[in-house]
């Protein structure tokens, strides 16, 4: 039979478990239970126990409990519950993981399942749901469902919240026993794409999908390049098209879709090849225009949809990216080269678009040239960012670099 295992407080949440327990065993799933409660006492008999889980972290359980230090004991008790749920998996006894939690009960979970690999159903009923849920759901796949109420009985409203997220997971984990992957075989590219980046993509993808590979497309978003970036750390990847390097402009700039100082590293440090250029590094981008800061409320600003407002980049801000684009290309040396459209780096940055800045774009360019490593292929082309031919110049390179053939070391010539 399939089985669910469940993380949780049981000192708190028990008869809330215990609920849940009897309803996902109703609906034909096996159930493994994990005590990460520290404080009080058990409210249901757990198959892990409190103990277990904290000697799974190097830790004293009792020691914890005397302590009396509720944030410690949470942060030791998540190492505990996702090293347990790795063991777990690992042994063929995980095919879903569930949860249910408040603030600190969802961090502690979601730390378990953040453990798990891409593709395992992770589901986790939670306050906190419908809030800012990146530290929760990080670069997982992990599905929060909203609990409306908190997480304090089994009542007239909480009751079919908590039926639905049985039968969600319930459902999860048994189509998981027969699932049969339809993709096998070709190598993976990992590339990332945004709005004013999608046709280079599209064609990119679809020239290395002729080619034999299968392409997954990450959406430039912060939450995206950083997943991407931890994916080809594990080792997911035979190479990187890494068009849209917008995130490093609101890491800079302070915006809402930053990927953190990891993006444009994780390919070098895997030494995988990796083909980039500078998508979008035209724009931070920002939630509704009320939300821009008001020191940058004078600045040139466009208003992509009811939800996102873009700020053009300055020349003295494309300078800063243009370095630290280079510094951070230098550490993968022979392994990447670096494309860069002449005619506009996104859809509105060409000739004509509200982005259109020559100046900022000659400051992103020369910053490159300046700091980037010689030895680093460069390839300028009098093209936009969305015209076929340089999309297929993109990919053809990538599929040279994985097949060998790779290209000629230095930039000299590009530059000229």
């Amino acid at each position: 039979m399939a089985t669910v295992v469940l993380v949780g407080a049981l000192d708190t949440k028990g008869l809330e478990y215990s609920w849940l327990c009897e309803r996902l065993r109703g609906l034909g799933v096996e159930v493994t239970l994990v005590d990460a409660g520290v404080l009080g006492a058990a409210l249901v008999e757990p198959d892990v126990t409190r103990d277990e889980v904290a000697r799974a972290a190097g830790e004293d359980l009792a020691a914890l409990a005397a302590a009396g230090d509720r944030g410690v004991a949470i942060a030791a008790m998540s190492r505990g519950a996702a090293a347990v749920v790795r063991r777990l998996h690992e042994d063929g006894r995980l095919d879903a993981i569930a949860g249910l939690g408040g603030g600190g009960g969802s961090a502690l979970i979601s730390e378990a399942m953040r453990a798990l690999p891409v593709g395992v159903p992770k589901l986790l009923v939670s306050t906190v749901a419908s809030g800012d849920t990146r530290p929760y759901v990080g670069m997982t796949d992990l599905t929060l469902m909203h609990s409306v109420v908190d997480i304090a009985g089994v009542n007239r409203i909480s009751e079919p919240i908590l039926a639905n997220a049985a039968s969600a997971v319930a459902g999860m984990a048994l189509a998981r026993r027969g699932f049969v992957p339809s993709f096998s075989g070709r190598p993976l590219i990992a590339a990332t794409m945004f709005g004013v980046t999608t046709s280079c993509v599209t064609a990119a993808r679809q020239r290395l999908e002729e080619l034999g590979y299968e392409v997954v497309v990450f959406h430039a978003t912060g939450a995206g390049g950083a997943a991407m970036e931890g994916l080809i750390r594990e080792g997911f990847f035979a190479g990187v098209l890494d068009v849209t390097t917008t995130e490093l402009a609101d890491e800079l700039a302070g915006g809402v879709m930053s990927a953190g100082p990891d993006r444009l590293t994780g390919a070098g440090a895997s030494g995988i090849p990796q083909v980039v250029s500078l998508g979008a590094l035209d724009m931070v981008n920002f939630g509704p225009a009320e939300t821009v800061p008001e020191h940058y409320r004078k600045r040139r600003l466009y208003r992509h949809n009811q939800a996102v407002t873009l700020m053009r980049t300055t020349p003295d801000e494309c300078a800063v990216i243009g370095r630290r684009l280079a510094e951070r290309l230098n550490r993968a040396g022979a392994s990447v080269r670096l494309f860069i459209p002449l005619s506009g780096i996104s859809s509105i940055a060409g000739e004509g678009g509200v982005f259109h800045d020559p100046e900022a774009d000659l400051a992103l360019v020369g910053a490159i040239r300046e700091w980037l490593d010689p030895a680093i292929h460069v390839e300028l082309m009098d093209a936009a960012i969305n015209d076929s031919a340089f999309a297929l110049a993109m990919a053809n390179a990538l599929h040279d670099m994985i097949a060998g053939a790779g290209a000629a070391a230095g930039s000299e010539r590009s530059w000229a």
